[in-house]
């Protein structure tokens, strides 16, 4: 493993709350190594990783994440560049949230389909759970939103097809985003997998 540093990248690191033992432990998973099984002997080892996980430098399954990666990009950089964090911003998460059905109800062309349910719930415990996920760099905001609609527009032409709202089997928000129910629907789309419907959809709720 080669790690070169100038003493301006340990300054930045340590400016921004992270050690070289963090950037170690970074390198090591990079090169695929399994850092927690690694650490799982020692205390001092364990609470070391645990602190990278904290951080956002790794993910549950101990690959980097978008920030984990960065700190190590930075440290290919020149002498006098700054190591920024990347702030996240709400729009990526406004443009998920106005994508996700309010509720169950729904108009396509001439038929209407009467729900029973609000579909968006705890919108601050989403975004952090949408952040986290898009943050683990596997997933574009546009594939989820792409995996979202693909769903929705599943479900808007079988309930056309068999006269039952088959939106009321929708996820709430939360529960879509803890069970991942995105990833089936963005790995059809690599694919090239297409769901459309001829005639645009109209929530007679939105909430």
């Amino acid at each position: 493993m080669n790690l070169s540093l100038h003493f301006s990248h340990f300054e930045q690191i340590i400016k921004n709350g992270y050690s070289l033992d963090m950037v170690f432990l970074l390198k090591l998973s990079e090169e695929g190594i399994n850092i927690k099984e690694l650490c799982e002997e020692s205390p001092k080892l364990e609470a070391l990783y645990q602190g990278i996980f904290r951080k956002g430098l790794i993910t549950s399954d101990d690959k980097l994440t978008l920030t984990g990666k960065s700190v190590l990009a930075f440290l290919e950089t020149t002498e006098t560049t700054k190591f920024v964090r990347k702030k996240k911003t709400d729009d990526d998460f406004e443009l998920w949230w106005k994508a996700y059905p309010g509720t169950d109800t729904f108009k396509c062309g001439n038929k209407s389909f009467t729900g029973t349910r609000s579909l968006r719930a705890k919108k601050d415990e989403c975004k952090i759970k949408l952040h986290k996920i898009l943050d683990e760099g596997e997933y574009t905001i546009k594939e989820l939103i792409d995996a979202l609609e693909f769903e929705v527009n599943q479900k808007v032409n079988n309930s056309i097809k068999t006269g039952v709202n088959k939106m009321s089997f929708m996820q709430n928000s939360l529960t879509y985003l803890n069970q991942r129910t995105f990833e089936p629907f963005i790995e059809l789309i690599r694919e090239g997998h297409k769901q459309e419907i001829d005639k645009p959809i109209s929530s007679s709720v939105d909430i």
